[in-house]
């Protein structure tokens, strides 16, 4: 899908993070360390800078033009903390519960296709941006 440039960088962040879920989704108990590892990685190096950007710079120069208490808002919000807090539970268990990484796919999967397919159509319609 086309994005508006301002949009794009986000838009890849969200291709590998996409990857990473999949990867936590189907991780076995062969592979959990490997794939909690990966993905902590991941986290590190590119997902928490990402939710900043987001929380930072995104929401509010959408809350600009919009009404930034919108149900799409408030689940990526609310989205961002819980996997904040299962980033952090993760990194301190040690032996990787399969269950939680499963979840943890399963959540980060949703979280962004809730931004791709609602939550940056919102954006861009109300600042009047145009994908590329």
């Amino acid at each position: 899908m086309k994005r508006h440039e301002a949009l794009a960088q986000l838009s890849r962040d969200h291709h590998q993070a996409l990857f990473q879920a999949q990867r936590l989704r189907r991780a076995t108990d062969e592979d959990a360390g490997e794939v909690l590892a990966a993905y902590l990685d991941f986290w590190h190096e590119v997902g928490h800078l990402h939710f900043r950007a987001e929380e930072e710079v995104l929401l509010p120069a959408y809350a600009a033009h919009a009404d930034a208490s919108s149900g799409a808002v408030v689940r990526v919000l609310v989205d961002h903390t819980l996997i904040r807090r299962d980033a952090d539970a993760l990194e301190r268990a040690g032996e990787p519960p399969l269950e939680r990484l499963h979840e943890l796919g399963d959540r980060l999967e949703a979280h962004v296709r809730h931004e791709e397919r609602v939550l940056f159509p919102l954006i861009e319609d109300a600042t009047g941006m145009t994908p590329a």
